[in-house]
């Protein structure tokens, strides 16, 4: 008997894993080999696992927890009657839950959206497993769900496997938008260019009335279409820059510090850089001018959302989590509805009458070529952006 359930062990696993949709690496904790996990070319959507029921298979769901962890996207098994027996880290963190907690709740708990937008319910309902869908939400990615039947026929089980294609999807309006810059530079840039020299030498010519024309409003507007198609053309470069040392601290307090405190004075605005969660010697590898530039993107957002009724606070603190620094900018403003909260990294989404909608998209696109993440959070309180850089190896004699 104990070698029957050590061959259904094996077994499920195997199936399990040769049903995730993607290519992984795991290893073996009792060998210590690593293995490549690579996607079939086609998959059925259900199998069935026999005489694999009750506490038998809570055990193997429990052994399975840790490679579901190692999965980043989100994986959630549900019995029968989809109550959740297994969720892995990703879905809790994305979804703000502790995935031991949510262990034995429906699934409509964790995820919080109609039972009818619930891919696992709509499987247990119809019996089908669905293959590939795509789905458009607060993510875009691709669904599928996975039946573990009984040797009856009947439903034990139901996986499913949430995709992200962000990264995707992103890179894509990034091509775009580099073939788009390429056209705008020279069809657009050198018109405006010649434009804005012929009314230079107009305005010397001309009478007072019309002088102050171009110098108040024709020469200015000309210097703002040029100043779009800077940051448009800044947004599709994929060049690397010169990087350096940048010790957290230092780089915070003393060069961007002199920067926002006098932005903060200009603007009768409290500001609050805290360092204290970082050591001195902890540091990041990047280029200060490019930086500073994020940072003076999201003060100037941070105006934007000030409220007539409290002074505007800016706090900008930086920790230490495992291997990334966290460096984070809050303001107390009015905070951004979650319908223009999915969309302000998009370039040219604004909600502003005289912005461009380029000053996020340039912010992530830097960061990213930090080999860093840019998040947001926000509600009524406030707005949140969270930066986060790997940590730099420093020898512990290095000039500072």
């Amino acid at each position: 008997m104990k070698e029957f359930e050590d061959q259904q062990e094996l077994l499920f696993y195997k199936r399990l894993i040769d049903s995730i949709p993607f290519a992984f690496e795991y290893k073996d904790s009792e060998s210590g080999r690593f293995y490549r996990h690579q996607p079939a070319a086609e998959q059925e959507g259900s199998f069935t696992i026999a005489s694999l029921e009750g506490e038998l298979l809570e055990k193997l769901e429990e052994k399975l927890a840790p490679l579901a962890d190692l999965i980043p996207h989100h994986l959630v098994i549900t019995d029968a009657d989809g109550k959740i027996t297994l969720c892995n880290r990703q879905s809790a963190a994305d979804l703000k839950a502790d995935p031991e907690a949510v262990i034995g709740t429906h699934i409509r708990e964790l995820l919080r959206i109609p039972d009818q937008q619930i891919a696992i319910l709509e499987t247990l309902q119809t019996g089908q497993a669905i293959r590939n869908r795509e789905l458009w939400d607060r993510n875009y990615g691709i669904v599928n769900t996975y039946i573990i039947r009984r040797h009856d026929g009947s439903i034990s089980r139901v996986a499913g496997l949430f995709h992200f294609l962000n990264n995707l999807k992103d890179a894509e309006k990034m091509a775009m938008s580099g073939r788009i810059a390429a056209g705008i530079a020279h069809e657009i840039r050198n018109p405006l260019t010649t434009v804005r020299g012929y009314l230079q030498l107009l305005s010397g010519q001309l009478g007072p009335d019309m002088n102050r024309l171009f110098s108040a409003l024709l020469i200015p507007e000309i210097d703002r279409a040029n100043g779009i198609i800077t940051d448009f053309l800044r947004l599709s470069k994929t060049e690397a820059l010169p990087f350096e040392t940048l010790y957290v601290s230092d780089f915070l307090k003393g060069y961007l510090g002199k920067f926002l405190h006098s932005e903060a004075f200009l603007h009768d605005t409290d500001l609050i850089i805290d360092c204290k969660k970082v050591l001195p010697e902890t540091a990041i590898l990047g280029n200060k001018e490019e930086l500073l530039q994020v940072f003076m993107n999201l003060f100037a957002n941070a105006q934007q959302a000030k409220t007539i009724n409290k002074k505007l606070k800016v706090d900008v603190k930086a920790a230490i989590y495992g291997d990334v620094v966290q460096i984070s900018f809050s303001d107390n403003g009015s905070g951004i509805e979650p319908e223009v909260l999915v969309h302000i990294f998009d370039p040219f989404f604004t909600m502003k009458d005289d912005g461009t909608g380029l000053g996020l998209s340039i912010s992530r696109k830097i960061i990213e070529n930090h080999h860093g993440e840019l998040r947001v959070v926000s509600n009524k309180e406030g707005t949140s952006f969270y930066m986060e850089f790997p940590i730099a190896l420093t020898e512990p004699n290095e000039d500072r």
